[in-house]
């Protein structure tokens, strides 16, 4: 079955280095693929050259919100929809789940079965670890959809579910707990400087059996006015969980409860940001625990403009990749690293399965002063090779053809079966 390790195998990009450096490492078992609007890129891996080689492209009906595969590694399932950023604005009028196999040598997908309507935009979608069900979070109106999944792994007929789940506001990810009794959705809320109106953000939990939800649980400080959790990731082997929280850029660490998910109160909350006193608007962003179990990766996004010589140009703050080493006998996360993005909003990244590499990619380009010029910082992939400490150093990045109309709005690493 797949975990949260197995998929954080997950990243950005295209680009290229000479096939001959594929074809030359035959332990080469990942694949990359980048959503670039609705198209969806393969690209093969080359870890020991931290390199992608761009190979084939399939399109999805509209713009790609995420996707995740089937714990087989046979089958990839896409989201898409027409509403959010890059859309037609607002809630959009088209959303859809497709399912594609996934070639077991190349990696090269084939849509796979009818697609599925979906009610509003779905903004993540994960499969249950028994591989029977595809979760999907919506974030506006904030809420969930669960579809069977076939026996062959097309997509089945939708799960009606009880009326009056507990959503919350903006959900944001949506998470099978490793014993798969439970689902868990982060809703991320409206709680950030200027946001308006001001909302709540919570972690949902919710009991889970034969694709039927039931509220469990509702984790979050205070009244949820000042938490904005966006994404959270598992640790491999021990009851840890590692949540990133957007609007206040910290780290907290929960530990997981057979009753209600997660602990009521985290162990440790963290920092994320280089320089935790800045005035600046800042955002955390997706999170992932490292194969092995002993760092925790996450991005701190700024992406917020202002006028400069009649154009809306970056206004400051910072894009990194935070590292965290784990203390393995209490989970304690402690920051060892802000590693400079060379891009900006890194929407998505990954880690390879052997922790050789990190990928991340970002949503698209930047007009960014240089003294008195502007000059344009390009969408891009940014390649890093993780050290024996866990720390990044990078190695190159790819320019991507990104645009606000059509932004690289996910990317992901998938090993073969």
């Amino acid at each position: 079955m797949i975990n949260r390790r197995a998929f954080s195998t997950l990243l950005a990009g295209a680009i290229a280095a000479p096939k001959a450096s594929l074809a030359q490492n035959p332990m080469s078992k990942s694949v990359f693929y980048s959503a670039v609007g609705p198209d969806l890129t393969l690209y093969g891996v080359d870890a020991d050259n931290a390199a992608l080689v761009k190979q084939s492209t399939v399109s999805a009906p509209t713009n790609i919100q995420y996707a995740w595969p089937h714990p087989s590694m046979r089958y990839l399932y896409v989201v898409s929809s027409n509403g959010g950023p890059g859309g037609t604005g607002g809630t959009g009028d088209t959303h859809v789940a497709n399912a594609f196999a996934i070639d077991p040598a190349s990696g090269a997908l084939k849509a796979h079965g009818d697609a599925v309507k979906l009610p509003s935009r779905p903004i993540h979608t994960s499969v249950d670890m028994s591989g029977q069900y595809l979760l999907i979070a919506h974030n506006n109106p904030s809420g969930v959809s669960v579809h069977r999944i076939k026996a062959d792994g097309s997509l089945g007929e939708r799960v009606n579910q009880p009326d009056k789940l507990d959503t919350g506001i903006f959900a944001h990810q949506i998470l099978a707990a490793p014993d798969n009794r439970q689902v868990i959705l982060v809703t991320r809320g409206n709680n950030a400087p200027s946001d308006n109106p001001v909302d709540p953000g919570s972690i949902k939990v919710f009991g889970f059996k034969d694709g039927v939800l039931t509220n469990a649980a509702a984790i979050q400080p205070g009244d949820g006015m000042q938490f904005g959790p966006r994404h959270l990731d598992f640790h491999p082997t021990q009851p840890w969980v590692y949540v990133s929280i957007e609007s206040q850029n910290k780290l907290c660490v929960y530990r997981r409860d057979a009753a209600s998910g997660l602990s009521r109160e985290p162990l440790f909350i963290k920092n994320t940001l280089s320089d935790p006193a800045s005035k600046l608007r800042q955002a955390a962003g997706p999170i992932h625990v490292s194969p092995d179990g002993r760092f925790v990766y996450l991005t701190n996004r700024a992406f917020w403009t202002t006028e400069f010589e009649g154009k809306q140009v970056f206004s400051g703050g910072e894009n990194s990749v935070a590292v965290f080493a784990i203390d393995q006998t209490t989970g304690e996360p402690t920051l060892i690293q802000n590693a400079d993005a060379h891009a900006n909003y890194l929407r998505t990244f990954a880690i390879d399965p052997q922790r050789r590499i990190l990928v991340a990619a970002s949503v698209w380009p930047m007009l960014v002063r240089e003294g008195k010029d502007i000059t344009t910082l390009p969408a891009a992939i940014v390649v890093y090779r993780i050290g024996d400490d866990g720390k990044l150093t990078f190695v190159r990045k790819y320019d991507i053809d990104a645009s606000a109309q059509k932004q690289q709005f996910w990317a992901g690493m998938v090993r073969l079966s």
